[in-house]
């Protein structure tokens, strides 16, 4: 089934003030057993949340975008089948989850545009108990709009999306942070921030507050393009807004890509990695230097894990044709790149849910794995496994697409979309192998994994 999209104004205002409750009626929850899964060398025995008789068990669902057209398919990971497709607004879309993986999160740059499509799968705290639903997907009414949605950021049930803002049109760049609560309520009036400015940057949410980049006037700024912030500033929530409390005294030039983990937010910069150190209701910060290895390629994108002490940097290029892989470690202030790197374009990175795997993705459609280990007190990065992820010859790919990844936030699995073979690979991430395919009829563009995540434990 298709599902036109269309914003319905009323519903907009009359959904702010309905709140989802324990199997109230009026927001059409379908509660149903727990679901039976398909039985293998695994078991999913990871999936077994406890609170008997209110909890489900589920593999999860993935939202995956066609490449032919303006459509998003919903898939039951449990049976690998499609159970709905949505027909898109626009055509250009990126795709990634929500804050808590219920919802698909939908964004046109080129529109300024924000979308959601409801997975259909979450989890409520009710104190006495944890409370999971299921219910079919469906295609929100609730959108968010602003000048250039660009890079979204999400963190302990928060998500910034960081509007660019278009200086042709002297619109300043913004922020909104948002959570899932907030969009299934369709809540309008979001904690944000607007600057004076348009920019080119990202907003990291950590709790209350709100490490978020700040650009200077040109003559100030010392990034070489100028679009480009080289501060970041701490901002504290009061009272639903974003007050600037104060901006860290390490400037981070062509600031791009940022990343955090349970102690430290990371912002790449084009001579190192700025590290924020929260202590308390206080943040410092420090420059980690690039290595001499890296010559004139500067960190653009950064990953990090709650569970994982490591941060991976990824240098390369404008364009990204060449790319160094690279360990950052704020505990010892030091950045080394790995001894092995990738052989060809890298289309995907990713942690496994549980911080234990770095996951990287060519586009020869060779999967590797990385694990931890410690080596004379120091945490070394080492390929564990390999897996080629198609059996098709890569130069038949269609033009302009590519492999393309997500993993799951309830178990070691991951998800690998191939446009040749037109099909979704299940992979086991324990032992690298893959256990299922899910078939497509259409040349998938990207994915994302949706539902109830594994919360992460903190010491």
């Amino acid at each position: 089934m298709k599902h036109p999209f269309s914003l319905n104004l009323i519903a907009v205002t009359v959904g702010t003030l309905l709140l989802s409750g324990c199997g109230d009626a009026e927001t059409n929850i379908v509660e149903k057993a727990p679901i039976e899964t398909p039985q293998n060398d695994h078991n999913h025995d990871h999936h077994d949340h406890g609170d008997e008789g209110f909890t489900i068990e589920s593999l999860g669902r993935l939202a995956v975008l066609s490449g032919e057209s303006a459509e998003l398919s919903m898939v039951n990971l449990d049976n690998r089948a499609v159970i709905d497709s949505f027909s898109l607004m626009h055509e250009s879309n990126s795709l990634t989850a929500s804050a808590d993986y219920r919802f698909a999160v939908l964004t046109s740059r080129s529109q300024d545009y924000v979308g959601f499509i409801d997975g259909g799968l979450w989890r409520e705290d009710h104190v006495a108990h944890l409370h999971d639903y299921e219910q079919a997907p469906s295609m929100s009414p609730f959108e968010l709009a602003g000048s250039q949605p660009t890079h979204v950021v999400k963190h302990e049930g928060q998500m910034a999306i960081f509007y660019d803002g278009d200086a042709e049109s002297n619109t300043p760049a913004s922020v909104q942070v948002i959570t899932d609560t907030n969009i299934a309520n369709e809540v309008s009036v979001l904690p944000s921030i607007m600057y004076s400015i348009n920019m080119h940057g990202v907003a990291e949410p950590r709790g209350e507050y709100l490490l978020a980049t700040l650009r200077r006037d040109d003559a100030e700024n010392t990034s070489v393009n100028k679009i480009l912030p080289d501060q970041v500033g701490v901002f504290h929530q009061h009272n639903g807004e974003y007050e600037l409390e104060h901006t860290l005294d390490v400037t981070c030039p062509n600031l791009h890509g940022a990343a955090q983990n349970k102690t430290y937010v990371a912002f790449g910069c084009g001579d190192g990695v700025l590290i924020a150190h929260q202590h308390g209701n206080s943040f410092d910060a420090e420059k980690i230097a690039n290595i001499e290895s890296l010559g004139d390629l500067r960190i653009g994108n950064l990953y990090g894990h709650e569970h994982s002490t490591s941060f991976f940097g990824i240098a390369s290029a404008h364009g990204g044709s060449q790319s160094i892989l690279l360990h950052v470690a704020p505990q010892t202030k030091s950045m080394t790149q790995l001894e092995w790197q990738p052989t060809s374009r890298v289309v995907s990175y990713g942690f496994s849910y549980d911080g234990k795997y770095f996951l990287v993705l060519e586009s020869t459609g060779v999967l590797s794995m990385l694990a931890a280990h410690q080596h004379d007190n120091e945490v070394h990065w080492e390929v564990e496994r390999t897996l080629a992820v198609s059996e098709q010859d890569t130069s038949a790919m269609p033009e302009g697409m590519r492999f393309s990844m997500t993993v799951a936030q309830n178990g070691p699995y991951a998800y690998v979309a191939d446009p040749i073979a037109n099909h979704v690979l299940e992979i086991h991430l324990d032992d690298l192998e893959v256990e299922g395919h899910i078939e497509l009829s259409f040349s998938p563009s990207a994915l994302s994994w949706l539902g109830i995540a594994k919360p992460h434990q903190h010491d």
